[in-house]
């Protein structure tokens, strides 16, 4: 297989940036090389700093993260303990490397208004416009209007979000990856809140996630750069960094054409 364009799909993880709730935020602490010359000379005694070209050690960085920071892949255990009906929910660790490399197709949503949950008919109508028919373990990404607010104070209340029924409507067709350029794969938590407010309907909260109790999926989140693939006719590679146990796991998410 020959691929002549690799397109980056994933942000960056880095300090000050409005990728997520404020007390979700990553933290990354920088030692140069000129910090880091103690560290050096430690693991080898006599070693002094004048020994050292320019006198530089190492470069290190201390990264505080949650999972869900940066480009990841949430595996089921992430929407509950069980999926598929009853039978308990796969960790990032158990995830079939088989789903990670995949055929993608992109959903264009960005027509759809920030808070809106996507559904069936919005699925179809898109499909059909790109004439395109899913095929089973295809990756199927959305593009929404989060894309452009990245890295600004309105990101985390742009896009549509993906609804329960839409997204059993792709993983009944044999999808087992999903993803969007929107911080979650349901509608912004700010305007679901306000729905709940005057619906009561807890039924409507985290909707598109909690299909995978149904049936077991995973869902890339904060993809970038959906803007510049075709609809389709590409590959998605996006393995997650191994964590034991994990409910989601970092990916170097890209787009092979």
């Amino acid at each position: 297989m020959m691929f002549n364009k690799i397109i980056d799909l994933s942000i960056p993880i880095e300090n000050n940036l409005f990728s997520d709730p404020a007390v979700m935020l990553p933290k990354v602490s920088y030692s140069d090389h000129h910090s880091n010359v103690a560290q050096m000379t430690h693991f080898f005694p006599g070693l002094s700093k004048e020994d050292l070209p320019d006198g530089e050690a190492w470069a290190t960085e201390h990264v505080e993260l949650s999972t869900h920071n940066g480009t990841h892949l949430d595996a089921p255990y992430h929407y509950a303990s069980t999926m598929d009906g009853g039978k308990d929910a796969l960790t990032i660790d158990e995830i079939p490397l088989e789903w990670c490399f995949r055929p993608g197709v992109k959903l264009d949503f960005t027509h759809l208004e920030d808070g809106y949950v996507a559904n069936v008919e919005d699925v179809r109508a898109e499909l059909k416009r790109i004439d395109y028919e899913i095929r089973p373990l295809d990756i199927v990404i959305v593009q929404t209007k989060a894309g452009k607010a990245y890295g600004t104070k309105e990101y985390l209340s742009s896009g549509c979000g993906m609804g329960r029924e839409a997204t059993l409507y792709l993983l009944e067709k044999g999808v087992k990856v999903t993803g969007t350029d929107a911080w979650s794969w349901d509608a912004p938590f700010i305007h679901t809140a306000a729905r709940f407010a005057k619906e009561k309907n807890p039924k409507i909260i985290w909707e598109g996630h909690k299909a995978g109790r149904e049936r077991g999926y995973c869902h890339l989140e904060k993809l970038i750069n959906l803007d510049v693939l075709p609809p389709h006719g590409f590959v998605i590679s996006c393995f997650p960094v191994k964590i034991k146990g994990a409910s989601a796991g970092w990916t170097r998410a890209v787009a092979l054409l």
